[in-house]
């Protein structure tokens, strides 16, 4: 990689990556201080990626929530927290949330609960409880999902 880019190289090569998947701004951010530009040019490189419709946060925070649901079984806390993580504010990422269905995410979220419940070879019912639902609080699901869950599984074995 070369160390000097001309604004004009920059955005080529900040359009490809945008082009490549969505990006949220403070990617971006970071990509063009990689490539040594100064603040000044990078907010010239921004807002022209912004009006050439390179750049949209709302659409980055949309396609994030359904890739992360959808592809890795995250709950809501975990894509709440990872869009807050990347610098996006709470209206896009309510928005964001809305993109998974009522319907979708509790199908997701009992596959997961119950595949994870059959995996786990633990013999004491304590710490198989706990194992369950670290994993499930760490997927980024609701706590009170998640322990309702547990109570239904350990009754339907007794």
């Amino acid at each position: 990689m070369k160390d000097v880019f001309s604004i004009k190289e920059a955005v080529q090569k900040i359009e490809h990556y945008c082009a490549y998947q969505e990006r949220c701004h403070e990617e971006v951010i970071q990509k063009l201080r990689s490539m040594k530009m100064n603040s000044e040019e990078i907010d010239q490189i921004i807002s022209q990626l912004i009006s050439d419709n390179f750049l949209n946060e709302e659409r980055f925070a949309c396609s994030f929530a359904r890739g992360k649901h959808r592809i890795k079984h995250w709950g809501k806390i975990r894509i709440t927290n990872e869009l807050k993580f990347r610098g996006i504010n709470q209206t896009l990422i309510n928005t964001a949330l809305k993109e998974i269905s009522p319907e979708e995410y509790y199908e997701t979220f009992e596959t997961l609960a119950n595949r994870n419940w059959e995996s786990i070879r633990e013999t004491n019912a304590l710490k198989k409880r706990k194992k369950f639902c670290d994993f499930m609080l760490r997927k980024g699901f609701e706590s009170n999902l998640v322990y309702e869950k547990v109570r239904e599984l350990e009754n339907s074995i007794q």
